[in-house]
């Protein structure tokens, strides 16, 4: 379980646990005028809990750039506000993605990009091996592995997506060892088609 995870469930036991007097005390100062809007970064990558002289507080920078603490009760009820909305506010794309920003649109735009490049270079090998009339697999193959295995692997980061990273840093060494071994020799039919297997005639 994730940090991040483990932060937002312990805000919500804290709440859960909190005098209904007292949460209602915190709703009313976190909706007090002058008061930051509470956001939800992409990753809560900026969410921070901390103990205070007054207690535990959760920490993050509003979008304009200043330092808001909130108590558990301004958390979770501002969490719980956040969550009464995003069926009627989030845009199209925000639900379609799963993501809560406009900067999450950019990430899963790469991750889309890597995801088709990575799928392209079937059709590359393909066209190829039609061609030749041979099974071969061309340096594009490689580049194409090589690129779209980077970008997908950003993005699974980005998504803390343990799957996904181990899968896209598997092929990494053989993508770039194939490339190494295609543009390092002296052989200048190197650089052509390669055979992918045994033919038959």
């Amino acid at each position: 379980m994730s940090r991040r995870l483990c932060i937002l469930l312990l805000a919500l036991l804290l709440a859960g646990s909190a005098d209904t007097a007292d949460a209602q005390s915190d709703t009313t100062h976190a909706r007090a005028p002058g008061t930051a809007e509470f956001q939800l970064s992409d990753r809560l990558i900026d969410l921070d809990l901390g103990e205070t002289p007054d207690g535990l507080r959760y920490r993050f920078t509003d979008p304009q750039g200043r330092r808001v603490e909130l108590t558990p009760g301004q958390f979770a009820q501002a969490l719980h506000d956040k969550q009464n909305r995003r069926g009627t506010d989030r845009p199209l794309l925000h639900i379609l993605f799963d993501i809560t920003s406009w900067t999450g649109v950019l990430w899963v735009g790469l991750g889309l990009l890597g995801q088709a490049l990575f799928t392209g270079r079937m059709l590359v090998q393909w066209l190829s091996s039609e061609r030749a009339k041979r099974s071969v697999v061309p340096p594009a193959f490689w580049w194409l592995s090589l690129i779209g295995a980077a970008m997908l692997l950003a993005y699974f980061i980005w998504r803390t997506d343990i799957v996904g990273v181990l899968g896209q840093s598997a092929g990494f060494l053989i993508y770039a060892r194939n490339l190494w071994l295609i543009y390092t020799t002296n052989d200048p039919d190197s650089r052509r088609p390669t055979d992918a297997g045994p033919t038959t005639s």
